[in-house]
């Protein structure tokens, strides 16, 4: 392998270190994001309890004054009970007082299950309240360290950036455009080395990248000239490795 090749393998080795320390960053960085969303779904979860605690709210109401209701009700049929004139009418009128006192029986547990639904949801809601706050703190934390490690990876960032520029310039612009492409391709992996077989007295070659047959010609042709060949599968640079170059 020429110049080019070489500078190509020099290249992928800062590529590497380049994406590595800006994974780095954007890990940091999520770190944040993750935070902010266990705080918002708290938030959520807050706020939909809060609803579900004024619904209650309006429906014991409702049934509050139906209860009202009722009650005089009640006391209209009592006194209908004592105005009875016959047995018959007396009966009538007792039935039905009966079938409305059980009525508002219902209603009363009704209410009292309502209660203690509310009782338990405003609970829960204190319980968020304070879950939502020593998860914000935790999100300042976590904002703070972020900064420090973002402003470290960043500094990073820029050292290895001037060296990969410093690397690129010793690169022909033909092939430095075809690494970038299959450096996107491949997540910064643009290049792949010869893997060597020995079987007996056969020697086969395969791509490193896709491991699929690289034919013995294109082999030769790295080891004699410092032309680009791509692995016919992947499509990405091939090169050899240190004990065939």
């Amino acid at each position: 392998m020429g110049p080019v090749l070489n500078g190509l393998i020099k290249l992928q080795s800062v590529e590497n270190q380049l994406r590595a320390v800006k994974a780095k960053l954007t890990r940091c960085r999520r770190n944040v994001i993750i935070q902010e969303n266990q705080v918002r779904s708290l938030a959520n979860g807050l706020e939909a309890k809060k609803e579900e605690i004024q619904l209650a709210k309006i429906q014991s109401d409702h049934l509050e004054l139906e209860l009202a209701t009722r009650d005089k009700t009640i006391a209209r049929l009592r006194a209908s009970l004592n105005a009875a004139k016959t047995n018959k009418e007396y009966a009538a009128i007792l039935t039905q007082l009966n079938t409305t006192k059980a009525d508002n029986s219902k209603i009363e547990t009704q209410i009292l299950d309502l209660l203690k639904d509310i009782e338990a949801d405003e609970a829960e809601c204190e319980k968020i309240r304070s879950q939502i706050e020593e998860q914000k703190q935790i999100l300042e934390q976590t904002r703070k360290e972020t900064e420090l490690m973002a402003a470290k990876y960043e500094t990073q960032i820029q050292e290895i950036q001037a060296q990969w520029d410093k690397a690129a310039k010793v690169i022909p612009a033909e092939p430095l455009e075809l690494f970038k492409r299959v450096a996107e391709t491949y997540d910064g992996e643009a290049l792949a080395v010869v893997e060597q077989q020995q079987d007996g007295k056969t020697t086969a070659y395969s791509c490193g990248g896709c491991f699929m047959g690289i034919i013995t010609e294109s082999v030769n042709l790295l080891m004699t000239k410092d032309d680009i060949i791509r692995c016919p599968n992947c499509t990405r640079i091939l090169v050899l490795g240190d004990s065939q170059a």
